[in-house]
Parts: structure tokens; C-alpha cells; sequence
């Protein structure tokens, strides 16, 4: 068995505020292997962003232990970790080879290499010709695979994306995800992907995270033994049907009513 990229253990974080503690994240464990894509799934406000700014460095914790990397593939935070959020956040006034440019800059890379490798990243996302046009004129879906290249522009080792296409309408987010899975195969970079859409996320993922209502606990970690690659009609499929089925379950849900969460949540 091959050694855990990131390994999880017993992890908990706590908000404070003058008057009261708030235990956001009790005890999750898990781990990812080098180049997984592993979906993280629950109810919005469940802690599931906290996960992630733990993982990234912008959170500290306050009980067990977050290691990534291995010794034989080390691991530096500063400069291995891409991040891609719900919104493209790109800089409005910086054209769209400048945006996915500026993570190298901030890096000091070298210039020539960066300006080589934006225009491959632009080309693998589809996004060829558009390099000088500025974000508002780029659709959604555009924008959001700009901030796609971004994330890959200082070739980190993990990407960390929290609901990236949840502020997309339907059809663009299916087919953001075939993108995403297209990028992946050809990056193999390791991806955590946070979402609280149960059907993206057995679509996406060569595993599932379930977490619970916060404070976030993990109530399942299940191999969605589903073939790479994936289409849109597999969703249509029995055995799709089958791990969405399982995941409203571990969820308190019923599958007939997927708002129907049966606790309330209070941290993100």
C-alpha cells in the first residue's frame, strides 16, 4: 500500500470570540494518496471550508495532527498548494493571461517559463485566444476555469477547491465537472474538492467524504467504484444511484428530500 500524501488524525478546531468557544471541527481522520481526487461532501455550514483552511495554513487547530507530503515527494506549503474558490476572484483590471500569471509573480518564478506554462494551462482549460480580454468579458464557466489555470500556474502539488462551481447555473456546472475530470487525468495533480452537491460529488470522486453537521465529524469515507473516464449518463445509472443513495443516508437525509437535513449546521 502506497504512504498517504495528506494524513488527517483526530483533528479539531475551535473558534473563539470574547464570549464563547465554538468547536467548528471534532476529531476528523482521514487520509488522500498522491494524485486522488477525493470529493468532501455535507451540509452547507458543516465546517467543510474549515477542513480546507486547515489543510492550506490559514487555520490553525487545536488538537491532532495534519501531515502532507512524504519523504520521498516533500511538501511545502508556501509554494505546493493551489487554491480554487466558489468565486473566480480574479483582479477585474488585469487581462486574463495576467491573472493566471500572478500566483508566479507573487512567487518571484522566472518569467519566460511562467508566460510558457499559462499559455499551456490556457490552451488545456480551453480557454486558447482569450489571453488578452479582461474577466468581464468571459462567461461564468470561463471565468472559473481562468481561476483553474491560476491554480496550477506555480505546478503545485495539491489543489484545494471549495464549492468552485456552485455559483454556476446547471448546465455549466456538468459541464465544468467533465472539465475538471479532463484537467485532472492530464494534470494528476491531488485534488480535494469540497461541495455539498451528494451527486457531484460521487461524480467527481474516486472517494467520498461524508462530514456531518458541525461540529464536523466524518460519518463515511467510501471508493466510488465507478470507471474512469466519467459521463454525464452514468448518472442515470443503478450503480450511481446506489452511492447517492448511501451518502443520503450517512447525511440523515432522504434521498425523495435533499434539503431534508435533519440538523442544523452553524460553521463554514
Amino acid at each position: 500500500m502506497s504512504e498517504a500524501f495528506i494524513r488527517l488524525s483526530d483533528v479539531r478546531k475551535i473558534f473563539r470570540t470574547r464570549k464563547e468557544e465554538f468547536l467548528a471541527v471534532s476529531e476528523v481522520t482521514f487520509d488522500v494518496k498522491a494524485g486522488e481526487l477525493v470529493s468532501i461532501v455535507g451540509p452547507s455550514g458543516c465546517g467543510k471550508t474549515t477542513i480546507l483552511k486547515v489543510l492550506a495554513g490559514i487555520h490553525s487547530y487545536e488538537g491532532g495532527s495534519v501531515k502532507i507530503g512524504t519523504q520521498a515527494n516533500p511538501f511545502d506549503p508556501s509554494k505546493d498548494i493551489g487554491m480554487v474558490f466558489q468565486q473566480p476572484l480574479l483582479l477585474k483590471w488585469r487581462k486574463i493571461l495576467q491573472n493566471v500569471l500572478l500566483p508566479a509573480e507573487i512567487l518571484g518564478l522566472p518569467r519566460k517559463e511562467s508566460l510558457e506554462r499559462a499559455h499551456y494551462l490556457l490552451e488545456m482549460v480551453g480557454l486558447q485566444g482569450f489571453e488578452d480580454k479582461y474577466p468581464h468579458e468571459l462567461s461564468g464557466g470561463m471565468q472559473q476555469r481562468t481561476a483553474i489555470a491560476r491554480a496550477l500556474i506555480h505546478d503545485p502539488k495539491l489543489i484545494l477547491m471549495d464549492e468552485p462551481f456552485g455559483a454556476l447555473d446547471a448546465l455549466t456546472r456538468e459541464n465544468m465537472n467533465l472539465e475538471l475530470l479532463r484537467i485532472w487525468k492530464e494534470s494528476r495533480k491531488t485534488i480535494l474538492f469540497v461541495t455539498h452537491g451528494i451527486q457531484e460529488a460521487v461524480f467527481l470522486g474516486s472517494r467520498v467524504i461524508v462530514l456531518t453537521c458541525g461540529p464536523a465529524r466524518m460519518a463515511v469515507n467510501i471508493s466510488i467504484e465507478l470507471p474512469y473516464p466519467r459521463t454525464l449518463d452514468m448518472k442515470t445509472h443503478e450503480e450511481f444511484g446506489k452511492f447517492t443513495r448511501h451518502l443520503y443516508k450517512h447525511l440523515g437525509m432522504d434521498a425523495e428530500d435533499p434539503n431534508g437535513i435533519s440538523e442544523e449546521c452553524r460553521i463554514e
